[in-house]
């Protein structure tokens, strides 16, 4: 906002400080401060590795300071390292009881008797319902609306720790739960209709909080409060999807506070890992989203060559010419490539015509 930025704090969060989404944010936030007078490193902390290139960027630089996380910490696992409790405790949450209720959790998942271990029945759970194939997708339904985003943590954590081609042996094996949802019960009315008469590809898990809120409710209808009417939604939802043999999970927490949030990030976390034991993969590895990594530095790189071809041409190309000469079969790449030229014009690319076969690009005379 204008005229506070010289009072806010900038944040810059990235375990080895080349992940270039990261290192790009910064960059355009260090821009903001530069345009608005102030010295960026006057208004940044960074949470990082030591000795990461992130970390030397801070020291160099003379930034306020600097939180460093161990190296076998992965983002979707971070949540209770200096990643997740530099900004809980900014925000004003008790992060003290934030991991106490997940050492609490870390004890209790440490059992090796099932009954007396809620991560191994969670994730015994979802072995049975996907027939240990991921053969189902997990909607998550907390009934909180302050647990509207725990689905999207969720999703972050189960999806890229367990969706994996090949498990520990080289076998060839394309695990995963797909995993998705919001909050209960207004978020709900968007997809509850086919979750009880659609395709029955999936399992709830709700999450249930007891305690409706600090202090008295009011009477919303006579001996009813909004809370009541909440605890009916949940209770007459998991209902009818039972009736339709609808497979759930219930999870219940008294109510939504740093200790119950710090268990229930445990919770997951451990259920995971027992889970990718079950399975037989690697949880903690993530090869998809290197690969997608590397094919992003590819299409820039091509990107760059088409700039180059197209100066050296000085002449219009269509999006076969400038394939051929760039010794590469992806026309339609190309096409987008172009386009996304021509979009931002401060690239220099013009084109004539439309559409992939039509359209000549050329760069602007210098």
């Amino acid at each position: 906002v204008e005229g506070k930025l010289g009072r806010t704090l900038c944040t810059v969060i990235s375990k080895s400080g080349g992940t270039k989404e990261t290192r790009n944010g910064m960059l355009e936030a260090r821009k903001a401060y530069e345009k608005a007078g102030l010295d960026f490193a006057r208004h940044a902390v960074a949470v990082t590795g030591e000795g990461s290139n992130l970390d030397r960027v801070a020291q160099d630089d003379q930034w306020l300071e600097r939180f460093p996380m161990w190296d076998w910490v992965g983002g979707r696992t971070s949540e209770l390292s200096a990643v997740g409790l530099l900004p809980a405790a900014l925000q004003g949450i008790d992060i003290e009881q934030l991991v106490s209720g997940a050492a609490a959790v870390d004890a209790e998942t440490r059992r090796e008797s099932l009954t007396a271990n809620p991560a191994a029945q969670l994730a015994a759970m979802w072995y049975y319902s996907g027939n240990g194939k991921g053969e189902k997708d997990m909607v998550i339904l907390p009934y909180k609306d302050r647990l509207e985003l725990f689905s999207k943590y969720l999703q972050q954590l189960i999806m890229e720790s367990l969706g994996k081609e090949k498990d520990r042996d080289g076998n060839v094996v394309n695990q995963g739960i797909a995993v998705y949802g919001n909050k209960g019960s207004t978020d709900q009315h968007a997809y509850v209709q086919q979750l009880r008469d659609g395709v029955n590809n999936f399992f709830v898990t709700f999450i249930e909080v007891l305690s409706d809120r600090e202090g008295d409710s009011i009477q919303v209808e006579p001996n009813r409060t909004s809370g009541d009417f909440l605890f009916g939604f949940y209770l007459g939802t998991r209902e009818a999807l039972s009736q339709n043999q609808r497979e759930s999970i219930t999870i219940t927490i008294k109510e939504v506070n740093p200790r119950s949030v710090g268990g229930l990030i445990a919770l997951f976390e451990r259920s995971v890992g027992l889970y990718a034991s079950l399975i037989n993969i690697n949880a903690y590895h993530q090869p998809g989203v290197e690969a997608g990594k590397k094919a992003a530095g590819t299409i820039l790189d091509l990107q760059d060559a088409i700039c180059e071809q197209l100066k050296k041409k000085n002449a219009p190309m269509t999006v076969s010419e400038i394939s051929e000469t760039l010794e590469t079969a992806d026309e339609e790449t190309v096409f987008k490539i172009c386009e996304h030229l021509v979009a931002n014009r401060e690239k220099g690319i013009t084109r004539e015509g439309a559409g992939l076969l039509e359209s000549r690009f050329s760069a602007d005379a210098d």
